[in-house]
């Protein structure tokens, strides 16, 4: 990707700001700004103004790119390039005050990430990765995790808040792993948990009822960073079929062998 110099440095700009208006507005939120887009689906103004500015900053960069986004600020058109932007992926969490959240923007071509970035505004760490260039925390080089065994690992997962036709297949799967690993952790954004397992603080990650922009860019982070993704049945539609298992790779055929037997 020749233009990466070019419009890595343009898209973090426009990424970074949106971060600082969505931490300007943490404490101004209300409960009577909350909306609701479904079954405890929340959405503020906050989302919405933040994927303006993702929208606006980012549209001019890769030119015939659509844009697929979360608050659908805009119109989505299918063409062979495309953004796949999440302005606030932990909606819940910022809401309640909770800051672990991150914005969330992939260009993907043919629906394959080929560059990504989650911006964990907390902590202030800008994740980057590009297809074949490796996976980066701030400049850094990250890596994921060499646990060797899934009862040595450390899983971060997401928990259904609408759609609980399986959650029987789910508690059975968590009730294996809280046997059978170092312990379970939910941190409410599945952006945030893939950067997790790219560099290291966790050793996989898995949910399911995920849209594209939760994931598009983490998994890549997740790739660049020596992991391996897949289903909940080991294919490769992790993007758009809603569901994912993200590892360090040693762990994968373990953790994949649990989802399995109870999915």
């Amino acid at each position: 990707m020749e233009n990466l110099n070019v419009i890595k440095p343009q898209a973090e700009d426009v990424i970074r700001n949106a971060g600082a208006f969505i931490l300007r507005e943490f404490r101004q939120v209300k409960r009577e700004d909350i909306d609701y887009k479904g079954v405890h689906d929340l959405v503020s103004y906050v989302d919405k103004a933040a994927e303006e500015i993702l929208v606006e900053g980012l549209k001019d960069l890769w030119p015939g790119a659509a844009i697929l986004a979360e608050e659908g600020t805009v119109a989505n058109e299918k063409k062979d390039w495309e953004w796949i932007i999440d302005p606030l992926d932990g909606t819940t969490n910022y809401l309640h005050h909770l800051p672990i959240f991150a914005v969330s923007v992939a260009l993907a071509h043919h629906s394959v990430p080929k560059i990504g970035w989650v911006y964990e505004l907390n902590r202030d760490e800008l994740f980057f990765a590009a297809e074949g260039k490796g996976a980066f925390c701030n400049g850094n080089p990250i890596e994921v995790t060499k646990t060797p065994q899934l009862d040595q690992g450390l899983i971060a997962t997401g928990f259904p808040y609408y759609d609980f036709d399986k959650m029987p297949q789910y508690l059975a799967i968590l009730h294996d792993l809280m046997k059978n690993s170092h312990g379970l952790r939910r941190m409410g954004s599945a952006a945030v948990d893939l950067a997790y397992v790219a560099c290291g603080r966790v050793d996989a990650f898995f949910e399911y009822n995920l849209n594209a922009w939760d994931v598009a860019a983490g998994a890549l982070l997740v790739q660049e960073a020596g992991g391996k993704l897949s289903t909940f049945n080991g294919g490769d539609d992790y993007i758009f079929g809603r569901e994912i298992l993200a590892t360090n790779t040693r762990i994968h055929p373990e953790l994949l062998e649990v989802v399995m037997k109870h999915w």
